[in-house]
């Protein structure tokens, strides 16, 4: 069951198509992956679906129903252009956030403190904003996103600026979120972030929605007849015109070999022509990062 629908969305900026008749589904209790470079018109569609811009033609459906200003109380959005008063103390701005998204001053309160918590922030309740990091500001910010705890999160690079651990508590918060009930939409450019948590993804390149569908499925349609097999201890495996050998590694007491064949090759043949040339620990398939998926695309879209 879906929570949001595009269809069919077309935006015009005087000479600049900025999405070009796109369509797209995210399932409810997901986290959908907003993917593409620079100037695609992910952000576009991100502020249409806030109600920020409205489309040319096309709809938007939350919930089976075209999408309007009231349902912005079930949306939080955290857009890529990060704003906080910067003379205002963290908790004072926390609390009149959190007031504007409806929340009583005794809620919003417990909420904040139990946030702010959390992601270790407690001890600048009382600091000016300009005072915080960069890294910190985000946190506040993804505070007040989160805390009235919609139906619908839209991030947009919400990552950026984070160190590894920081981005790993925020990647926590997120999944906790979905848990819950909570449906995700994130863009971003980072290829890691959408391995680990993304269920679907939708990749934009000049406007248009050029892939789609799910993480685990996309990968295994790209896989490009790839295969590591793993032997105990030394295994000199060459080449045939069954397969190519990629590369060789040996560490721990095991080899690890990675085949490329032809599209057309029984793989049981080869399976047991491996089984042949040493003991076999494993023969599994080499799926493509959603990176090498990315950019392949991308250069493939502009060819077009």
């Amino acid at each position: 069951m879906s929570l949001l629908q595009a269809e069919n969305v077309i935006k015009q900026y005087r000479n600049h198509l900025a999405l070009d008749n796109l369509s797209m589904i995210v399932p409810s209790q997901s986290i959908y992956g907003l993917l593409g470079p620079n100037g695609a018109g992910k952000t576009t569609l991100l502020r249409i679906i806030n109600q920020i811009t409205a489309p040319d033609s096309g709809t938007v459906l939350l919930d089976g129903h075209k999408i309007t200003r009231n349902d912005l109380a079930n949306i939080g959005y955290l857009p890529e252009e990060r704003g906080l008063y910067k003379k205002m103390k963290v908790g004072e701005q926390a609390l009149y956030l959190a007031r504007l998204k409806g929340l009583s001053k005794s809620e919003a309160m417990v909420k904040l403190k139990d946030w702010f918590t959390r992601l270790e922030i407690i001890a600048w309740w009382d600091k000016k904003v300009e005072e915080l990091s960069k890294g910190m500001q985000q946190k506040v910010q993804f505070v007040t996103t989160v805390l009235h705890e919609p139906r619908l999160l839209i991030f947009d690079e919400p990552f950026s600026g984070f160190d590894p651990i920081n981005a790993s508590i925020l990647k926590d918060e997120i999944l906790k979120l979905r848990e819950k009930g909570a449906t995700v939409i994130f863009s971003t450019h980072n290829m890691g972030s959408v391995e680990e948590m993304c269920d679907n993804i939708t990749l934009i390149d000049r406007s248009k929605s050029i892939l789609e569908g799910s993480v685990s499925k996309i990968r295994e349609e790209w896989a490009a007849n790839e295969y590591d097999v793993v032997f105990r201890g030394e295994a000199n495996i060459l080449g045939n015109s069954h397969y190519e050998v990629l590369k060789s590694e040996s560490n721990n007491g095991r080899t690890t070999v990675r085949l490329k064949t032809p599209g057309d090759i029984d793989i049981n043949n080869i399976i047991r022509d491996m089984t042949d040339k040493g003991r076999v620990l494993s023969f599994n398939p080499t799926l493509p990062s959603m990176n090498e998926i990315f950019i392949r695309v991308v250069e493939a879209n502009k060819n077009n």
